[in-house]
């Protein structure tokens, strides 16, 4: 390490004392130390056995920041229920916009953001995705092939004509007709609101990858209503979807297997009994 000149050692002996002076030259001892240890490496490159003795950098950097800390925490402009920069709590204030911390304005309004979520959830679970129903009879199969309105009536006619639009990959027609049915059923105003959000998004909305086929006048209708909704909001929605099952997939479900199996299955078991 080079050595001062006697000059700096008579100052530095005579303001000793002196923590104004003191602190002027400490950044010269660490810089000269610095270059002293960078030359001892240039030195010591070409032997391995060299181990340089080298005081990081960062472990001074992190003195002043623990100096720091406690200077920052008693300032004057501090919450009293905001901690410090070095520890994050509980209580932290509201503008912090990094994840790390638990504030807890954040943690409701997480919250109340889910509410929504749950509702919808708990919402679509009410809408039938499956009736619930006894066997049919033969004279009730009998009956569906009369007309689409006597199919349409019983649960069981249901489930069979949805099982057969759900080989024909139409299966959200049943569904929307279905949930337009639970619909009118409500009475409360919000849960009305909630449902009709629930049914728009689900087979209304051309995103949505279960839309049903609706005209242009139909969709118009339904869009300027959905401000405010009512439990008949889908009412001519749900009449066009009947008239295409009706026309489109009920004749082809009388000529289908599952009509027919359904049929002979019933046939036989009463010609046994």
């Amino acid at each position: 390490m080079p050595q001062l000149s006697q000059d700096n050692q008579e100052c530095l002996q005579k303001h000793f004392f002196r923590p104004s002076i003191w602190t002027q030259f400490l950044p010269l001892f660490r810089a000269q130390r610095y270059n002293a240890d960078i030359h001892q490496i240039t030195e010591n490159e070409g032997d391995p056995r060299a181990i340089p003795d080298i005081k990081p950098m960062g472990s001074e950097r992190m003195e002043m920041r623990k100096r720091q800390m406690p200077l920052a925490q008693d300032a004057p402009g501090a919450a009293p229920g905001q901690p410090g920069a070095g520890s994050r709590g509980s209580n932290a204030c509201c503008f912090c916009w990094c994840c790390c911390c638990s504030c807890s304005c954040l943690t409701v309004r997480n919250q109340e953001d889910q509410r929504p979520t749950i509702a919808s959830h708990e919402l679509r679970a009410d809408l039938p995705t499956w009736e619930e129903s006894p066997a049919p009879t033969l004279e009730e199969v009998n009956a569906w092939a009369q007309s689409f309105d006597k199919l349409m009536v019983t649960p069981a006619g249901r489930n069979a004509f949805r099982e057969f639009l759900r080989t024909e990959f139409s299966e959200e027609n049943m569904l929307f007709w279905m949930a337009c049915e639970e619909l009118k059923k409500e009475a409360n105003k919000n849960i009305i609101e909630e449902k009709a959000r629930i049914i728009y998004e689900d087979y209304i909305s051309i995103l949505s990858p279960k839309e049903v086929s609706l005209d242009s006048r139909v969709r118009e209708v339904i869009n300027r209503n959905m401000v405010e909704p009512s439990q008949h909001i889908f009412d001519d929605a749900q009449l066009q979807i009947y008239t295409l099952m009706h026309r489109d997939s009920y004749p082809r479900f009388m000529n289908s297997a599952v009509y027919k199996d359904l049929l002979q299955s019933l046939s036989e078991k009463s010609i046994e009994a």
